[in-house]
This record gives structure tokens, C-alpha cells and sequence, in this order.
């Protein structure tokens, strides 16, 4: 049972955890930027349609959908190591923060592929097509008509994710990692666990708004640019 509730102590907490901020944000952003390379690399397959390659992305894809993240967690934990084991590679000695974020890298990469291939989709292939028929290389195809407005298609979606990789990381402190979690585990001796937990929910609440601000206002950027650029075409 945890000892009556006292509000003042939030606020005691909040310090305690915010030191341990930088651990959480470190580990969205390694992943996030380690995924995003990942998933350009996987999404090709798909949007190629490479045989065998693009059944074994598929089934990489589904089995990331399919199931938790912590069961992700702890098949990278405890597999990894032992199929490098298998080929001679002793990785004992590799810190819990490694394996977080290849786990957490190879999920967003399995999203994020899925965004790329859909917005890649959603471009217009007659505009494609038209750029073929005027000369143009695929690899100017890509950078100058397909990326441009595919990226756009994909921003809010990759925001969306980056949200919930942040909240997903809160499981990170099951593999001993010591994050805002983490922290928070070590500060429940103190049996105030309803303090310790809304101090916590506020902090990831306000990270939250602070990314939807950041997205939001660079979409209002990007938008206002296209409406320059429109207007100067006309």
C-alpha cells in the first residue's frame, strides 16, 4: 500500500525526474533517425516489388504489427547476442541502452517503410510518367517529382509515430535501462507512487505538445513557401 496522497510532492518529483530526461530523448532520437534510414532501405523492396526480398519485408512488417514491443524488447535482448554467439561475436559487454534502440529503430523502420511506400503511392504516376517523356533520368524522377510531394503526404504520419515512440519508450526501463521510467521504478520505494506517476504523466504530456508545436509549425512554414512558389508561377 503507498502512504496518503500529497499534491506538494509532484512537484518534488518532477526535478527528480527531469534529470533523467535526457536518457528518454536520446533514445527516441537514435531511434527515430536510425529508423528512418532502415525503413528507406526496406521500403524499396516493396515499391520495386524485388522478388523474395519483397515477401520477407512483408513478412518483417507484419510480425512488427503483430506483436508488442516489449516481447520485441526481449527477443532483441536475449536473441541478438546469442545468434552473434553462433558466428563467434561475444557481445556480453554491450550496454542495455544498445539493444533499446535497435529494437526500438526496427520497429519505427517497419512503420516508417509502410508511410514511405504509401506516400510514395499516392503520387500522381501520370506526373511520373511525364517526366520520363520529356528525358528525365528515374533517379530526377524521384528527387524532383515523386520526394517533393510525397514527403508532404508523409510528414504527419511520421509525427505521429515519433509521438509513439516516445510513449513506446517507456518500456525501456524493462532491460535495466535508467530513463524517466526507470527513475520513476527507484523512486517508488518511497511508496508515493501516485505523486511519482502524475509527475511523470506531465512530463511526457508536455514533450508531447511541445513535438505537435514543432510539426505544426513547420507545416505552416512548408505551406506558406508552396503558396509563394504557386503564386510567383502564376
Amino acid at each position: 500500500m503507498g502512504k496518503p496522497f500529497d499534491y506538494s510532492l509532484i512537484w518534488v518529483y518532477l526535478p527528480k525526474l527531469l534529470s533523467y530526461l535526457h536518457v528518454t530523448l536520446f533514445i527516441v532520437l537514435a531511434s527515430v533517425v536510425c529508423g528512418i534510414l532502415l525503413g528507406l532501405i526496406i521500403a524499396l523492396p516493396r515499391l520495386y516489388r524485388i522478388p523474395v526480398l519483397n515477401r520477407l519485408v512483408i513478412i518483417y512488417i507484419s510480425y512488427t504489427r503483430g506483436t508488442p514491443i516489449l516481447i520485441q524488447l526481449f527477443l532483441v535482448y536475449y536473441g541478438v547476442p546469442e545468434l552473434l554467439k553462433a558466428i563467434g561475436i561475444d557481445v556480453s559487454d554491450v550496454q542495455p541502452l544498445v539493444f533499446v534502440i535497435l529494437t526500438y529503430a526496427l520497429h519505427f523502420a517497419a512503420y516508417f517503410s509502410e508511410i514511405v511506400r504509401a506516400s510514395v503511392n499516392a503520387v500522381d504516376r501520370g506526373q511520373a510518367e511525364a517526366g520520363y517523356a520529356i528525358g528525365m533520368t528515374s533517379y530526377a524522377v524521384l528527387m524532383r517529382i515523386v520526394l517533393p510531394q510525397a514527403w508532404k503526404v508523409a510528414l504527419p504520419n511520421v509525427a505521429n509515430l515519433t509521438i509513439g515512440t516516445l510513449k513506446d519508450t517507456s518500456l525501456a526501463y524493462t532491460l535495466g535501462v535508467m530513463d524517466l521510467v526507470g527513475r520513476a521504478e527507484m523512486l517508488g520505494t518511497t511508496y508515493h507512487f501516485l505523486e511519482i506517476w502524475i509527475a511523470l504523466s506531465i512530463i511526457y504530456y508536455a514533450i508531447v505538445l511541445i513535438l505537435e508545436q514543432i510539426y505544426h509549425r513547420f507545416e505552416r512554414k512548408v505551406n506558406r513557401f508552396e503558396k509563394a512558389v504557386t503564386a510567383l508561377n502564376s
